[in-house]
């Protein structure tokens, strides 16, 4: 890669000069060469520091949106109808996000309602270490694990039940959630487990695939 970048500069300098051989090459575009052809270089505790900034970002961002588009669906179409929200168009979403940043963002659960949110080989020990830490009031921080033999890492956060308005669909079944709720809940996830959860509970976390390109190009 380097050979290559060196041999294709000075042949670009090679043509620039013998379309005149009298007159001398600009040096701003002998350093605009070199720039362009410049190959990133950057330590691997440099990655895993941006990763982890970018991670957050990106996170955040998902969060925002969900809920942003979430409260909306609850004020237009009540609780009912906000389960058929998240049934049809929280992945929509999500994949905006995945296409804005060009990574993967996955939301998963050892409790989960879609069985697609269940933990993979990858996130399964992290959402395990979590709920662990969880269980014995350990402080659970966001982490970065490298992935597919170093060419992704994964970003992981916990996701917790923020307030009483998640109750409504993840709640005490009968108390916090109302009966035509949970029917229409069983209805479209028959195998559910995300219920008879309390304010400030783990609710799972955010799994970030951040290729390692795409890592170093935003840097």
């Amino acid at each position: 890669m380097k050979n290559f970048s060196l041999y294709s500069t000075l042949l670009l300098l090679t043509i620039l000069m013998s379309c005149d051989g009298n007159k001398r090459v600009d040096k701003s575009i002998v350093e605009e060469v070199t720039k362009a052809n410049e190959v990133k270089k950057v330590s691997e505790a440099e990655i895993a520091t941006f990763a982890m900034e970018w991670g957050d970002e990106i996170s955040t961002a998902a969060q925002e949106a969900l809920m942003g588009s979430l409260t909306k669906a609850i004020e237009e179409r009540g609780i009912e109808g906000a389960v058929g929200f998240c049934n049809e168009e929280a992945l929509p979403i999500i994949r905006e996000v995945e296409e804005k940043y060009k990574v993967g963002v996955r939301r998963v659960s050892l409790k989960n309602r879609n069985p697609d949110n269940y933990p993979n080989e990858n996130e399964q020990p992290i959402m395990e270490a979590y709920a662990f830490n969880e269980d014995n009031k350990q402080e659970n921080k966001p982490n970065i694990q490298k992935i597919e033999n170093g060419e992704a890492l994964l970003y992981t956060k916990v996701i917790k039940i923020p307030g009483g308005l998640c109750l409504n669909c993840h709640g005490e079944p009968g108390n916090e959630i109302q009966q035509e709720t949970l029917d229409k809940i069983n209805a479209l996830y028959p195998e559910d487990k995300a219920v008879n959860y309390k304010i400030g509970q783990l609710r799972g976390m955010w799994s970030i695939r951040l290729p390692k390109n795409e890592l170093i190009r935003n840097m």
